[in-house]
């Protein structure tokens, strides 16, 4: 039995646990564990003489990959954006930004959702987290939808929705892991997020709009702001764009030449902006420290997500199984552009049954690989590549689309996350409630997604200008 053929099992036998409930950091750090310890006894013919070398010799291959992963510059962020979350709530910077929205926002038909919808893509601007925007809005935005007249599964769908937003525009903790397991610049994907999680927010706005105007009494609209009071709620928000432009500039310098720092300190320096912006709204110790223990808690879950990840990985390398699988795709007489689609298409299916990093974690090592084998390789020239552009670009362009369906696998049943955080935070609605209510925005995803394929430029134009 050769490499590969033990590779196919180990992994089928993977997606097995997951299936089955174990935890994907446990079911991929297991899966690594065998995989290597089968590799090399096999290089040793299966001499049970060698089977305690093969086993030293694995745990020691596998013990590696924690420090080095933890030692990352880039795996920093994770922790930094997902404190700007909680301490921005503490703030008050979110019910700021929904008042502002529903007050400039909610005269159009549909307006308290599409407010909603912007509001929660503010919000994502100083969050990395989605499940944290989804909990936070499901507190603030679905009592007042109620109120206003709106269908309750709806509204909930709405703010589940809205919540995925945090996962495209920066600061982005999946666009984060993302970076590390393909091994490409973090400033430039954060950047590369922005244009198209705000284009996702306004498809959500304009789908709200449609179904409002074509349905009776199905999303009505709210007036009665003067512009004295669309402008008084301008103060509130304007923190956020204080947030933003800090990350942003320590990305990318807009008055040309080398970024003013790294993504890192930019993180580090937006988490400290936000608070002191906390303590001045009058956050008190227990309320800090909540920040502190529900940051420390999600950041050790992605952690130990991407260290059992990482084992499995490193048993692919030894396995050659991301080569034979560029391999195989490249050999196929089908269009790659048609290639590139059944790979998405086959992410929407598999985030059915996995969480977003989970799925990303333990598919990019073999899928991203394929893809730029597709394009020309990591070293095409844009003149040269199937896709049009360099395999940098490439690498920028494949990350978001993927992110992108890891944002409709969080709303998508029977897993999606978000949906669960929505029914969680609220008593009356159900799981079931909010798939029904999120039902609308599946459509909404398929035609961004659609357009971000068709239109890379969309993508790649913010990271380009860097």
């Amino acid at each position: 039995m050769d490499s590969i053929e033990i590779g196919l099992i180990v992994s089928g036998g993977l997606l097995l646990m997951v299936i089955l409930g174990m935890r994907v950091a446990f079911a991929a750090g297991l899966a690594g564990m065998i995989g290597l310890i089968w590799i090399f006894w096999a290089k040793k013919g299966y001499d049970p003489e060698d089977f305690g070398w093969a086993l030293t010799v694995a745990v020691k291959t596998a013990g590696q990959v924690p420090h080095s992963k933890v030692s990352s510059q880039a795996l920093s962020l994770i922790p930094t954006f997902i404190l700007i979350g909680y301490l921005a709530y503490y703030a008050g910077l979110t019910k700021a930004l929904f008042t502002a929205a529903k007050r400039w926002i909610a005269w159009v038909p549909g307006g308290l959702a599409v407010a909603t919808v912007f509001a929660t893509a503010g919000f994502a601007a100083v969050s990395g987290a989605s499940i944290a925007t989804s909990a936070v809005f499901a507190r603030i935005a679905i009592p007042e939808m109620i109120e206003t007249g709106y269908n309750k599964k709806f509204a909930a769908g709405v703010v589940a929705a809205g919540g995925t937003l945090a996962s495209l525009i920066p600061p982005s903790t999946i666009l984060v892991i993302y970076a590390i397991i393909v091994e490409q610049d973090v400033g430039k994907l954060l950047l590369a997020g922005f244009l198209p999680g705000m284009f996702s927010a306004v498809v959500y706005a304009l789908l709200i709009i449609g179904l409002s105007v074509s349905i009776k009494g199905f999303g009505p609209a709210v007036g009665g702001f003067s512009w004295k009071e669309r402008f008084e709620a301008l103060p509130p928000a304007a923190p956020i764009l204080v947030v933003v432009l800090t990350i942003v500039l320590f990305v990318y310098n807009p008055f040309g030449g080398e970024a003013w720092g790294t993504p890192t300190e930019g993180g580090a320096i937006g988490a400290f902006v936000v608070f002191l912006m906390a303590a001045y709204k009058g956050m008190r110790w227990g309320e800090f420290r909540d920040a502190l223990l529900e940051t420390a808690k999600l950041s050790v879950m992605i952690f130990t997500i991407i260290w059992g990840v990482l084992i499995y990985v490193r048993f692919l390398g030894f396995a050659d199984l991301p080569g034979a699988f560029a391999d195989w795709l490249t050999s196929l007489t089908m269009s790659p552009m048609l290639i590139l689609v059944c790979i998405l298409l086959a992410y929407a299916v598999l985030g059915m049954f996995m969480d977003a990093i989970g799925m990303l974690l333990l598919t990019l090592p073999v899928v991203y690989p394929a893809v730029m084998a597709l394009n020309g390789g990591e070293g095409v020239s844009a003149a040269d590549a199937t896709f049009g552009m360099s395999g940098p670009m490439c690498a920028v362009w494949f990350g978001i689309l993927v992110v992108k369906m890891a944002e409709f696998c969080l709303i998508t049943p029977p897993i999606g996350l978000n949906c669960f955080v929505v029914a969680g935070v609220r008593e009356d609605l159900s799981v079931q409630d909010v798939f029904k209510g999120v039902t609308p925005f599946f459509i909404a995803d398929a035609i961004t997604i659609a357009l971000l394929v068709a239109f890379p430029m969309i993508v790649l134009w913010l990271p380009m200008q860097a």
